[in-house]
């Protein structure tokens, strides 16, 4: 369930405070809200964001209209904090997973097991961001894209770490969108009896993108 820590007056209006979560007691308010969240995914899973109505969701949720307007007022902001809630969460994570690590292979695994162990419990927010990419219109669509530019970022940054430190020649920005493109589809296979866990999965798909930029990327010769 998702769990949203937010300040007095963000609760009011229904949005969480930008930057880093606030450390405030998680309230009654931020748990509903939470639960209004996870209904919400489901709903924009089955139905796509179009297709499904603010009545959809108050029947999803078990609320009135009028009490899930008191939570948020629109479906585009329950569309926006489901985004901005997920990319927040996994950017956090991983942050403080990568800290202390310096190898560079070991770095990008840490990447993709923290992407996976989100995502593999999470397979209906995965399909929800990949299917309504778009859907975010005026300021809110911004936002949501200054995180998701962060996150690209530093995945970019572990590449360029790898082909530097190991001195090899690849196209970085090929190796990182190629990675999302394994990562962010697994919703449409992704089968817990046949492919495992998340971590067997991270340690299988980060064995075919390291050994494959390792054994592919010639080394650089020095000048």
């Amino acid at each position: 369930m998702a769990t949203l820590p937010a300040t007095r007056a963000t609760r009011r209006q229904g949005r969480v405070p930008s930057g880093t979560p606030s450390r405030a007691p998680i309230t009654r308010f931020d748990r509903r809200l939470g639960q209004i969240l996870d209904h919400a995914t489901a709903v924009f899973c089955e139905k796509g964001y179009e297709g499904a109505s603010m009545r959809d969701l108050s029947r999803a949720t078990g609320m009135s209209l009028a009490g899930l307007y008191h939570y948020c007022e629109s479906k585009e902001r329950l569309l926006f904090l489901i985004q901005k809630h997920t990319f927040t969460t996994i950017l956090e994570k991983l942050k403080s997973r990568l800290e202390n690590v310096p190898d560079p292979e070991q770095r990008i695994r840490i990447f993709i097991l923290n992407h996976l162990e989100y995502f593999v419990s999470n397979q209906h927010g995965l399909k929800v961001l990949s299917h309504e990419d778009e859907s975010l219109k005026n300021g809110l669509s911004s936002e949501i894209a200054g995180i998701k530019r962060q996150y690209y970022r530093i995945c970019l940054g572990l590449m360029e770490d790898l082909r530097r430190g190991r001195g090899l020649d690849f196209n970085t920005r090929t190796a990182v969108m190629s990675l999302f493109g394994m990562i962010n589809w697994i919703y449409t296979w992704y089968n817990p009896r046949v492919d495992g866990s998340a971590e067997a999965l991270a340690e299988q798909m980060g064995n075919i993108v390291l050994k494959g930029i390792v054994h592919g990327g010639k080394t650089r010769r020095k000048s």
